[in-house]
């Protein structure tokens, strides 16, 4: 087990120093992590404001964990414990979140943090637990439990691998895995996928780059959300979210966007299907501090050209296109774009995909792709 020699005091985030303290608290449990990648600070900040959309169906309170020792106060933990109604409403029980979890090496600290979080939540009358989520699987959740020797990709958790050991030496048990899949970009797809390609072309499926520019981007987003929110309403633990918070999130990615791995397919003119891909800007982010100040965005900027590498984040296919071999089509297209000689892709990852997802593991396998990470959502009875 990890350390368990802190004197510290947990306490509710009540002050803009404490807020502070707060976002301070990752630099410190990351600062000898050659693999972590600050988030960008004003990214997290902005979760916590009176804007935020969740607050018109959620609530929720942030702890910190303060060195009693420290001359200064120093927050060595944080957590945050959340109600999603939307979420409550959907499973039919009184699940509450944990998320923002952040803590050093010692499982006292953790401990008490934890149940910090717990207590709130039986106040508000919840009867179950579950996390890390950040307010919704829509943000950053999951706490990585296998895989630590290879940095995060773009909009991926990390963590250290103590956490682990700190959720199950508190009593918490997995509520369901995550994984993450490696693809060599080098190694061509089988034939079936050119194939299958040929034959949803056929069928009258057409395909093109995501649009990037004006009204068109606005118009593709508006299909994407039609279709993210059709193709997976019954995602576990999630729930939809609402056009406004889904059109916010993609033009915040507009710039970032690289049309030849995100292929939409059309018919008739209706958006049936997508591969989203997004190259992997955390090799760059690692150098800017999670500040995008005049000088992060120049190093953002300089960096951006060591991209080599690519995250799939989600592939969508209606289902009665399936049998039109529209999911093979798709991934042969973003593999294709990826892999073209001007391009700059080496090696891809596909994440995350639950466990229990059957029919997309098997996809991705037949594609080539290789479990190298495992992620893990916990639960706990209050």
């Amino acid at each position: 087990m990890p350390s368990q020699g802190l004197s510290t005091q947990i306490r509710a985030v009540t002050t803009k120093a404490d807020s502070e303290m707060f976002l301070d608290v990752p630099a410190l449990v990351y600062a000898n992590d050659p693999h972590w990648v600050p988030p960008l600070r004003s990214d997290i900040a902005k979760q916590f404001a009176p804007t935020n959309p969740f607050f018109k169906y959620g609530k929720l309170q942030q702890f910190i964990a303060l060195d009693q020792s420290a001359k200064q106060p120093q927050a060595v933990g944080r957590v945050v414990a959340a109600i999603n109604q939307r979420l409550i409403e959907k499973e039919g029980k009184n699940i509450g979140l944990f998320g923002f979890f952040e803590c050093v090496s010692d499982f006292l600290t953790a401990k008490a943090l934890l149940e910090a979080a717990c207590q709130w939540l039986v106040e508000q009358g919840m009867s179950v637990v579950r996390g890390p989520i950040d307010l919704s699987t829509h943000n950053n959740c999951l706490f990585l439990v296998d895989g630590f020797d290879d940095p995060p990709m773009v909009m991926m958790p990390y963590n250290p691998f103590y956490y682990r050991e700190f959720m199950e030496h508190d009593g918490w048990h997995k509520a369901k895995d995550a994984y993450a899949y490696d693809f060599s970009v080098d190694k061509p797809l089988s034939e079936k996928f050119e194939k299958a390609y040929r034959v949803a072309c056929k069928s009258g499926i057409t395909f093109r780059p995501l649009r990037t520019k004006g009204e068109e981007f606005e118009q593709d987003c508006l299909s994407l959300y039609n279709l993210f929110t059709r193709a997976f309403s019954d995602n576990w633990s999630s729930t939809p979210r609402t056009e406004a918070e889904f059109l916010e999130e993609a033009k915040s990615l507009q710039s970032l966007v690289d049309p030849d791995i995100f292929p939409v397919a059309e018919d008739n003119g209706e958006m049936v299907g997508f591969f989203m891909g997004l190259p992997n800007y955390n090799i760059a982010l690692k150098h800017i501090g999670g500040k995008l100040n005049w000088l992060g965005i120049l190093k953002f900027l300089w960096y951006r050209r060591q991209i080599d590498q690519g995250r799939i984040i989600a592939m969508c296919s209606l289902p009665e296109y399936r049998r039109k071999m529209l999911p093979l089509a798709l991934i042969y297209l973003g593999m294709q774009g990826g892999s073209q000689k001007r391009k700059p892709y080496k090696r891809a990852e596909l994440s995350w995909v639950w466990e229990d997802n059957f029919a997309s593991r098997k996809l991705i396998e037949a594609s080539g792709g290789k479990i190298y990470k495992t992620y893990r959502i916990y639960e706990k009875t209050l």
